[in-house]
């Protein structure tokens, strides 16, 4: 990048696990500080992340397409590596709206959208699994991608304006694409629901009025944001990379930093202060490995009102917090890095240290270790090289607390970006 091109910092959050590390109050904490000049940009998946904040008032929230900064004051703009849905946005504002809340929503006209024929092949696809299934959230967003490669089956943000054309799409895909694509997945039969939802007009008519909707509360296009407050917001966790995960137990995105440097490029961001989120104790809700798997809960104290058992899912599952695994998946993310002409600070935060007794299981170097909630935190920041240790005590940005650490990786510097301004990580 020039010299001659006056850049600027930002911030990132990203998932160091398998999603359910705490993103949402993490952007949530990083956002308060920047109120409605800050600009949370969502920069991978859609739909089916669940980022909860809650505020000191007992407010709360499940972060599905709308940016986790919402509740601070802060607008979203979905960038074009995130999969919009109409379906769920309609519900969404709704929630918001019964809080108070009116979000400012922006979306790239490049990003895709999710049709109902996408989560009808999702569904009947992981229900065909049965045991073997892959873990899907049933939202249909690895089958929007998969259509969106085919020419003249892709919507994009930008088509929603044009009624005609998404009704013919909507045509071509009921005529050609689902029974193709069934069949490649194979599945031979539809159950008589399954077919009757298939060639449902009313489904048809209902989803183009969530277009509507979604036309209607959302600026199409791409918003000057120079200067602005902005803060990544990543979502699942590294560890369900689309390149770089247990394969097919994926997400069907890249849920680092590839997608975010690529968004600073365009926006003429020159340093990112990188937040990497992770739990005390590891989870996982879906499907997939994950080793030292306890049989349930490991701690009494552990609460969790938004990773309910479901039947795509199943129940949320434990494991203790492995520093070679965690400060691995780092370092490969960084990596990512090195094409670009970006700096960076490194922090790592720790949350749910209010959820367990005062000694934690955690690993390193293949043996079960044990330390205070505190030190395995101070643990898990040295292994990573952490420049910032997050601690958070509880489910709100008043219960973070901010540790300064020497680095012992990465290219560290102080910035005038959200993370050393905010007040609100103050210890």
């Amino acid at each position: 990048m020039s010299k001659s091109v006056q850049t600027f910092a930002a911030a990132a959050v990203v998932g160091a696990a398998y999603g359910d590390e705490g993103k949402g109050l993490l952007t949530d904490a990083l956002a308060a500080p920047l109120g409605s000049d800050g600009v949370v940009i969502r920069s991978n998946g859609g739909a089916q992340a669940g980022h909860t904040v809650e505020l000191p008032d007992g407010r709360r929230h499940v972060f599905h397409h709308v940016g986790s900064g919402a509740l601070a004051g802060a607008a979203t703009f979905l960038s074009r590596f995130f999969v919009a849905h109409p379906i769920v946005l309609r519900e969404e504002l709704a929630a918001l709206g019964a809080l108070g809340v009116a979000p400012r929503l922006m979306i790239d006209p490049a990003a895709p959208v999710t049709i109902p024929f996408d989560m009808m092949i999702n569904q009947v696809v992981e229900r065909s699994r049965g045991a073997a299934r892959h873990g899907s959230c049933g939202l249909g967003l690895g089958e929007t991608m998969e259509r969106s490669q085919q020419p003249g089956l892709v919507v994009r943000a930008g088509d929603l304006v044009d009624e005609p054309r998404l009704r013919m799409i909507l045509g071509r895909v009921r005529a050609t694409w689902v029974s193709a694509r069934l069949h490649r997945l194979g599945v031979a039969s539809l159950t008589e629901e399954e077919r009757s939802l298939l060639h449902s007009e009313a489904i048809e008519e209902r989803w183009l009025q969530d277009v509507a909707a979604f036309v209607e509360a959302v600026a199409i296009g791409r918003p000057r944001l120079a200067g602005r407050g902005i803060v990544f917001e990543g979502a699942q966790g590294l560890l369900l990379d689309q390149d770089r995960g247990a394969f097919p137990h994926v997400t069907r995105s890249n849920t680092g930093l590839k997608n975010m440097i690529s968004l600073a490029r365009d926006l003429g961001i020159g340093h990112l202060d990188i937040v990497y989120a992770t739990r005390i104790y590891t989870t996982r809700h879906g499907a997939g490995p994950l080793a030292h798997a306890y049989a349930g809960a490991p701690y009494p104290g552990i609460v969790d009102r938004t990773n309910i058992a479901n039947s795509w899912q199943g129940a949320l599952r434990f494991a203790p917090l492995d520093l070679d695994l965690l400060s691995g998946a780092i370092r490969a993310d960084l990596d990512d890095l090195g094409g670009s002409d970006l700096t960076h600070s490194l922090g790592l935060a720790v949350t749910c240290l209010d959820q367990v007794g005062r000694a934690v299981e955690y690993r390193e170097r293949g043996a079960a270790r044990y330390l205070s909630p505190e030190d395995v935190a101070s643990a898990a920041a040295d292994a990573v090289g952490a420049a910032l240790l997050l601690r958070s005590r509880g489910p709100t940005r008043a219960t973070i607390e901010r540790e300064t650490r020497a680095a012992r990786f990465g290219d560290v510097r102080s910035a005038a970006a959200a993370l050393p301004r905010s007040e609100a990580l103050a210890s």
